[in-house]
């Protein structure tokens, strides 16, 4: 299967050099430094137990990309702008885009930016991997998962072609038929922590492990389930409780990804975690003072 990504970092670095190694015509969207390197010597995946690489197509014209059947789109919410031309293009040409993006709101922004809604798939993926230097992937040793779908809630021959064709590359893939209960599900755990431990400048374990910083990762979990619930998706009513659950059980040392983000002082996803609920809060009349907070503080970067 040809299959585009657009991102080659973590996460479009990562599965890309799976797919290539499951024998699939992988062709990955990059620039720079980071496209020279693979050029030259493919994506290498580091993790604790040793490493792999493999020769992987790598392009900076959308034109090397025609023919895909399928296009992940895998860079930061704030390159989306970037990419979604590209992919615009793509789709336009007959491949399905699949955003895995942070955030709720990736497929309807592309289809803003021209993507026709039909093109489109909703997918989201737990991971944790991070570009380490140009052509090199750094993973934690843990197993990744996509959860892909139609945006209608339909089970169509194309997600379960999708999800074969990671599943031979051996990717835990599920097809769904609830792709907007998924994407909310990451949503509150990742934007929850994201706001605690941007705030308070910490690893999961420095706030979570605090009576008040528990109660705080708390209630911003249920702020985002009460404007999603007011927004209409379907979310459990054991999702809170499930959600701190989970937070309670992960790694104290753990650093959300929008954390070091901050820490590196370069652009964050800001607007689509905290700033998001806090918009969603203001459209449907739900208080949200967590993540009003978090929104007002992280902007400024203190």
């Amino acid at each position: 299967m040809r299959i585009a990504i657009l991102g080659a970092g973590g996460v479009g670095g990562y599965f890309g050099a799976l797919l290539a190694r499951a024998g699939h015509d992988v062709v990955l969207y990059a620039r720079g430094d980071n496209l020279a390197a693979i050029r030259a010597g493919g994506i290498t995946v580091r993790d604790a137990n040793g490493s792999f690489t493999v020769p992987i197509g790598a392009t900076n014209s959308p034109d090397e990309l025609a023919g895909s059947e399928f296009t992940i789109v895998a860079v930061k919410s704030y390159s989306l702008a970037e990419v979604a031309p590209v992919a615009r293009q793509l789709a336009l040409g007959g491949s399905v885009i699949v955003p895995l993006l942070n955030g709720v709101e990736a497929a309807d922004d592309l289809q803003r930016a021209g993507v026709p809604r039909s093109q489109l798939l909703g997918g989201q993926t737990n991971v944790s991997a991070y570009k380490a230097e140009p052509g090199v992937i750094q993973r934690a040793l843990w197993k990744e998962r996509i959860v892909v779908g139609e945006l209608n809630g339909e089970l169509s021959e194309r997600v379960t072609r999708f999800v074969e064709a990671l599943r031979e590359a051996d990717i835990e893939a599920i097809a769904t038929t609830n792709i907007i209960v998924e994407l909310w599900r990451k949503f509150n755990m990742l934007c929850a922590m994201a706001a605690a431990c941007g705030m308070a400048r910490s690893d999961v374990a420095s706030i979570r492990d605090t009576e008040l910083g528990h109660l705080m990762i708390e209630r911003a979990v249920g702020e985002i389930a009460a404007v999603g619930r007011a927004r209409g998706v379907a979310i459990p009513l054991s999702q809170e409780a499930d959600m701190m659950h989970h937070i309670d059980r992960l790694p104290g040392t753990m650093k959300p990804s929008f954390l070091l983000d901050v820490e590196r002082g370069g652009p964050t996803e800001l607007d689509v975690l905290s700033g998001a609920v806090s918009r969603f809060g203001r459209e449907t009349g739900i208080p949200t003072p967590v993540h009003d907070t978090a929104a007002a503080v992280l902007a400024r970067r203190v």
